[in-house]
């Protein structure tokens, strides 16, 4: 890998590409500076979602966000996926390529959820090793994002944010923060999301994701299927305030409202990105 720079690249605000607004974002051009792809849904080549794809990047820059490589698993790397993943982004050219910090399965089977990991000084060996491989494969760092988590291992013995800091500063890779993750981990774990935030590299988030979630009372679900609330609003706000401006986007998933209600959304978000900054920012080279 090259020598970190001393700035990243802030595209602006985006949203995650759905099929559901296809037709809307080609016939509309909305006001969207980017949009962040799920990588497994353009890996067969051919047919309609590659179709618009190809449409879509002619007018939007794009990044890659995967839900598979399973970089926290014991089973060896997907080298067949990798070359997947490899031949698309040779394709479409994407800003960066993202995946999630977390084992998705065992003994080759997916159990398509994002498993949490032991904060362990072993489990950072293991990780450590493994993106850099991954890395020096697709010739870029790899963004590695953070999970919402639900349960904790009895036997770790660092905290999240220690243990994403370590990772990365022993990976040379960078960070895809989801507030929304921060914040639902912070309620179902008790603890202050401002100390997770103020713990990581700042230099190393290049990007931030913004969703909604399911409170069920005692605990809460990353379900990106509802409106994002204010609690993540005002921490995504305090976020900038200690990180600087980030490329941020919104996901949804399910419960897909029309393309309007999300660029609402969006607008929000470059609203309060004003407050923060006096002036949006877009495509600045900033920290």
């Amino acid at each position: 890998m090259t020598p970190l720079s001393p700035h990243r690249l802030n595209l602006g605000f985006g949203l995650g590409l759905r099929p559901d607004h296809y037709e809307a974002i080609l016939s509309q051009n909305p006001d969207v500076d980017w949009f962040e792809i799920l990588t497994e849904n353009y890996l067969v080549p051919g047919g309609k979602p590659l179709h618009y794809l190809e449409k879509i990047r002619e007018y939007y820059p794009l990044v890659m966000h995967g839900v598979s490589l399973s970089i926290g698993s014991c089973d060896p790397l997907d080298w067949d996926y990798l070359k997947e993943v490899k031949q698309l982004a040779e394709h479409i050219q994407p800003k960066w390529i993202s995946d999630h910090l977390c084992w998705t399965g065992f003994d080759h089977k997916n159990m398509h959820d994002l498993l949490p990991l032991p904060y362990t000084e072993e489990a950072i060996q293991h990780l450590v090793g493994r993106i850099r491989q991954v890395q020096d494969f697709l010739g870029q760092r790899l963004l590695i994002e953070n999970v919402s988590s639900y349960l904790t291992y009895s036997h770790s013995v660092l905290t999240e944010w220690d243990f994403l800091r370590e990772i990365c500063e022993q990976a040379d890779c960078l960070i895809l923060l989801d507030v929304n993750n921060v914040y639902v981990s912070s309620i179902n774990h008790e603890f202050n999301p401002l100390t997770y935030i103020n713990a990581i590299p700042r230099e190393r988030v290049y990007q931030i994701h913004l969703a909604g979630h399911s409170n069920m009372g005692s605990y809460i679900i990353d379900s990106h299927d509802d409106d994002i609330v204010d609690p993540v609003w005002d921490l995504y706000e305090a976020t900038l305030n200690i990180i600087g401006s980030v490329s941020t986007m919104i996901e949804r998933d399910d419960n897909i409202p029309d393309l309007s209600s999300l660029l609402a959304e969006l607008d929000y978000a470059r609203k309060i990105s004003q407050k923060v900054f006096g002036k949006e920012r877009r495509y600045a080279e900033l920290i």
